[in-house]
């Protein structure tokens, strides 16, 4: 099955995925932080959106 490219959020609200374009679009500028800041923190804290978001301080 394919992404729905029409959707405005991600397919998994509960995980940050980093190596779909729009996700990492996505999820940087709810973040407010630079695409390879998510990178970074998601390398260092895994995928789930609530543990990337702690890391941050968000």
């Amino acid at each position: 099955m394919s992404d729905d490219l029409s959707k405005k959020g991600p397919q998994d609200a509960t995980k940050v995925n980093v190596n779909e374009t729009w996700e990492l679009e996505y999820w940087s500028k709810k973040f407010g932080i630079t695409k390879e800041k998510l990178k970074e923190a998601v390398k260092a804290v895994g995928t789930s959106a609530a543990a990337v978001q702690n890391y941050l301080g968000k």
